[in-house]
């Protein structure tokens, strides 16, 4: 089957740098192209893992950091030091 089919530039570039790499034909590499992606598509998708971040409780801050410019006035500070 012949059709025209329209790639973003990004696209058509990895394509190009593939078949020159792998020395195929273009069609043949969009083809394997499609035929691995379409499998991907088709199977269950994959579970995504949980992921947790632990708190840390620092305790009282030394500096309000509220205020941006007053807390880096603060540790530019020669008291700071």
């Amino acid at each position: 089957m012949r059709t025209t089919l329209t790639l973003d530039d990004d696209v058509a570039a990895k394509l190009e740098r593939l078949r020159r790499q792998r020395d195929l034909k273009f069609r043949d590499l969009v083809n394997d192209a499609l035929r691995r992606g379409l499998r991907d598509m088709s199977g269950e998708p994959r579970k995504r893992e949980v992921l947790r971040t632990r708190t840390f409780d620092m305790g009282k801050p030394l500096i309000n950091i509220d205020n941006i410019a007053e807390a880096l006035a603060h540790l530019e500070s020669e008291g700071f030091k």
